[in-house]
C-alpha cells in the first residue's frame, strides 16, 4: 500500500470536514467555506454551482430533519476524494449505499459525482453492503 502524499492528506481532511458540516447536517451556511463559486455538479440531486447545492441542502433540511448519513469508508487519489456512505433520509425510508466523489482544487471542492443504490431488504450473501 502506498503512503498518502501531504496533498492527499489535506484533500481528504478538507473533504471529510466539508461532508460532515454541510452534507450530513444539511447546513447551507457552510457551503461558501468549502465549495468553489463555479462548483460543477454531476450528480442527480442538486443543480450546478453553489446556489444549486444551497437550494438542495435547504430543501433536504426541511424535508428530512431525521436523516442519518454516515461515511463508512473514504479513499483519496490525488485531487479526488471518494466516500462510501450509508444514508437513510427518514426512519420509514430504505437505507441507501452512496458513493460520493469530489475533486478538490485550489483549497475548495470543485466538482462532485455520485452513485446511489437503494439497499434491498435481503442479500444473497452474509457479507452486508458495508
Amino acid at each position: 500500500m502506498n503512503a498518502r502524499t501531504p496533498e492527499e492528506e489535506r484533500n481528504l481532511a478538507f473533504a471529510t470536514e466539508a461532508y460532515s458540516r454541510v452534507l450530513t447536517r444539511f447546513d447551507p451556511t457552510e457551503i461558501d467555506r468549502y465549495f468553489a463559486i463555479d462548483y460543477v455538479q454531476h450528480g442527480s440531486l442538486a443543480a450546478d454551482g453553489r446556489e444549486g447545492l444551497r437550494a438542495f441542502i435547504e430543501q433536504a433540511r426541511c424535508d428530512f430533519p431525521d436523516a442519518k448519513i454516515e461515511i463508512v469508508r473514504s479513499f483519496v487519489d490525488g485531487e479526488f476524494v471518494i466516500f462510501h456512505v450509508r444514508g437513510q433520509l427518514a426512519p420509514a425510508q430504505p437505507v441507501a449505499a452512496v458513493v460520493d466523489m469530489f475533486r478538490v482544487g485550489n483549497g475548495l471542492i470543485q466538482e462532485h459525482w455520485e452513485v446511489i443504490q437503494e439497499l434491498p431488504t435481503a442479500l444473497p450473501h452474509r457479507n452486508g453492503s458495508f
